[in-house]
């Protein structure tokens, strides 16, 4: 390749970055992957993250097909975030990023590493 050609980044890429890769979405799938399908499992699995956020992003994420928010008639009423196909094939993706953090990425003086789950 000579110095002066240009490649510009796939527009898929592009795209498929800037959604998983938007503050707090990779931590709120994580979760959704662990099992953690109420808006209250999710909030107290993240950390610092704040209902107005959560909320956002999870009407992101459905908006975008990788979540569907599911209404349970009881009383109260409940409600769960599952993924879908669509999201659920984000898991190797996911896979990948925690087992590149672990090998590079230095954790802040004082932050300690959440337990291991079967899949870390």
């Amino acid at each position: 390749m000579r110095d002066d050609q240009v490649h510009q980044v796939c527009g898929h890429y592009h795209t498929a970055i800037e959604l998983i890769g938007a503050r707090w979405t990779g931590a709120i799938l994580r979760a959704l992957f662990t099992d953690q399908h109420r808006y209250a499992q999710i909030k107290a699995a993240i950390p610092g993250l704040s209902d107005t956020m959560l909320a956002e992003r999870l009407r992101t994420l459905e908006a975008d097909g990788l979540i569907e928010r599911t209404v349970i008639p009881t009383s109260p009423v409940q409600v769960e975030y599952h993924l879908t196909d669509k999201g659920r094939d984000l898991e190797p993706v996911l896979d990948a990023v925690i087992s590149w953090s672990h090998k590079w990425i230095s954790l802040p003086e004082g932050q300690r590493e959440s337990a291991p789950t079967a899949t870390d």
